[in-house]
């Protein structure tokens, strides 16, 4: 009984992870340089919905921020496009690819430099940093994000994106107002290969399970 009771609260404890890592797609980031470090600056994993300090839930850009931090979020996750989608930086995606969206911003307020890598669990297909490229290419944000400002997006003449290998970006910006935004593409993420509705079940499934095995044992 015990065994059988262990290997329920396994089955509980495995589906519980995979809730946990749906969005886990951003694996960690670095602020490494710039007048940012001075500032406090650190690097943050949004999760969804998030709530910006100077602006209404769910919305980025325009001084939303106005923090020397560095944030992230995950975008749409584990879709099969339609059609290519053009990187300025990288290689493109091509229609039939599975891709991972992930956008990267700094929003600091006053002119503040900052350098960071920033570290995906799936390979880079490419970097997006021109407002057009950016503008063309928000169909895959599908997270209910509001995009302000979109005329202002993306780097300016002497922002840098490095490919550090496969997995690592490494941002190098000079920000003030509206802040400094990037889309990186990724290939299939395996932090999202369990969505969150097909994981819910089999975790329900494993706590119905240890219930049972629970009141039996009192029985």
């Amino acid at each position: 009984m015990a065994g059988l009771f262990k290997k329920f609260a396994a089955i509980a404890a495995v589906s519980f992870a995979s809730i946990g890592a749906a969005h886990a797609i951003v694996v960690s980031g670095e602020i490494t340089g710039g007048t940012a470090v001075d500032a406090g600056g650190e690097f943050i994993i949004l999760g969804l919905p998030f709530d910006p300090p100077n602006g209404p839930l769910n919305t980025v850009g325009n001084d939303t921020f106005q923090t020397p931090n560095v944030y992230a979020f995950n975008e749409d996750q584990n879709i099969e496009i339609m059609s290519d989608v053009v990187t300025d930086i990288g290689d493109d995606a091509m229609a039939g690819d599975t891709v991972a969206s992930h956008y990267i911003f700094f929003d600091p307020g006053p002119n503040t430099t900052v350098v960071a890598r920033i570290t995906f669990d799936s390979e880079i297909f490419g970097v997006m940093t021109s407002t057009g490229l950016l503008g063309d290419s928000d169909f895959l944000a599908n997270s209910g994000v509001t995009y302000l400002n979109p005329g202002l997006r993306g780097l300016e003449t002497g922002d840098g994106v490095v490919l550090i290998d496969d997995f690592t970006i490494e941002i190098e910006w000079f920000a003030g107002t509206p802040g400094d935004y990037i889309r990186v593409l990724t290939a299939f993420s395996p932090g999202a290969e369990i969505p969150i509705p097909g994981a819910i079940p089999l975790f329900l499934t494993g706590l119905a399970g240890v219930g049972w095995l629970r009141r039996r044992k009192k029985a």
